[in-house]
């Protein structure tokens, strides 16, 4: 009898590969909430959330029919429920109304906290134990995050923020859970999976939320915005990322996220003219090494 076909094969332990898969994850990432800030402007946060999802999941039926993927069991379904819930619904919704109260830069500075969440996730969910320098590095650099933005002089928005802080803990769970389910699923067919079991539900909601004004006076960069957070967003980045988990680790390479601020204030001050302080590079350099520490003492 043949062996699994090779792209249903469960994801090997590979550190580095992890490493690299998951640094080119967290680039794709980076764009997503400047995107989202751009999209905004002209399309309704519930209608954003629910288009971005629907055309991920068209595209992601498309590709398990094009590989004839097998069905997920039973028991993957509770899994893929939560991803779905976390990364396709949670996240997204949660940073489209966040960013109706707060600036890119400013929402950005939240992600700083996700690689605290995602490690967090991945020991109550995926069994690792990371030694104790391990969590030194990790709240070192979530720190050097914070003490970024405070130097920044950010207003704080207590709606905004929260709204944040909720999609933050959302999307670590997702990715812990993504992880989890990638060493039996599959890397790209968890998250394609988790957008096609929200795809009913966000055929639906997208179709009831349609822009009251119609789509003639939606400009251009706000489609190509729309058109980022659903391709690259919602489902390229994503093959990368949990795949990257899958083979280093949740923890360790969920501390690739530290880098993904710096990655989005570059891209919010070069596309949306948002100001950002001369210093990020001295923060970069230090965020760079928690993460080579957390990288070290993963294990």
């Amino acid at each position: 009898m043949s062996s699994a076909s090779p792209l249903h094969r469960p994801i090997p332990a590979l550190p580095l590969a992890g490493w690299l898969n998951g640094l080119l994850g967290v680039i794709i990432f980076s764009g997503s909430l400047p995107a989202t800030r751009v999209a905004v402007a002209q399309f309704e946060p519930l209608f954003l959330t629910t288009a971005r999802a629907r055309l991920a999941g068209l595209l992601a039926l498309a590709l398990l029919g094009l590989f004839r993927q097998p069905r997920p069991t039973r028991e993957q379904l509770l899994p893929l429920a939560v991803v779905a819930a976390g990364v396709v619904v949670g996240f997204p919704l949660l940073t489209a109304l966040a960013l109706q109260h707060v600036t890119s830069a400013h929402s950005i500075v939240f992600v700083g906290l996700l690689p605290l969440a995602t490690a967090l996730f991945g020991v109550l969910r995926c069994g690792e134990r990371p030694r104790a320098a391990f969590w030194l590095c990790s709240v070192l650099g979530s720190l050097m995050v914070a003490g970024y933005a405070m130097a920044q002089g950010l207003s704080a928005n207590l709606t905004g923020d929260l709204l944040m802080l909720l999609a933050i803990l959302a999307c670590g769970l997702g990715y812990a859970e993504g992880a989890r389910l990638s060493h039996s699923l599959g890397g790209w067919q968890v998250i394609s999976w988790a957008l096609v079991l929200a795809l009913p539900v966000m055929l639906v909601a997208s179709l009831c939320n349609l822009p009251a004004a119609g789509f003639a006076a939606i400009q251009t960069p706000a489609w190509a915005a729309l058109g980022y957070v659903s391709i690259f967003s919602m489902l390229v980045g994503f093959v990368f990322w949990y795949r990257g988990l899958a083979q280093g680790g949740v923890a360790a390479v969920g501390q690739l996220q530290l880098l993904q601020p710096f990655f989005g204030l570059a891209l919010a001050a070069g596309l949306l003219g948002e100001p950002v302080s001369l210093g990020m590079l001295g923060v970069t350099l230090v965020v760079i090494v928690c993460v080579a520490g957390a990288k070290r003492f993963s294990r």
